[in-house]
């Protein structure tokens, strides 16, 4: 979980830790892109609009539009490098099934 400007982590395993951190920083440009506050708005919102779609906690997180993008790309260590600012918006979100 990234809550501006930590990381807090309930695994430790050295196997995933990057990985997760990756898509933690994603976040952290979420975040800064949208001066913070924002950020947890606009995903608390968006969980709920997905929630009254899918009717399902797993697909709604998963097709948060913070989420989708910070999937799609923490396996690229150079993501960070090449994103552009809001590219959530253009992210579309995949078919959770």
């Amino acid at each position: 979980m990234a809550v501006y400007p930590f990381m807090i982590f309930k695994n430790q395993k050295a196997s995933v830790i990057s990985r997760i951190i990756r898509h933690e920083l994603i976040h952290f440009h979420q975040q800064l892109e949208l001066l913070v506050l924002p950020f947890y708005v606009l995903y608390f919102l968006n969980y709920l609009f997905n929630l009254l779609i899918y009717r399902d906690h797993d697909k709604a997180y998963r097709n948060i539009c913070f989420e989708v993008e910070a999937y799609a790309n923490d396996d690229n260590p150079d993501y960070l490098l090449q994103r552009k600012m809001f590219a959530w918006i253009r992210r579309r979100p995949k078919k959770v099934d």
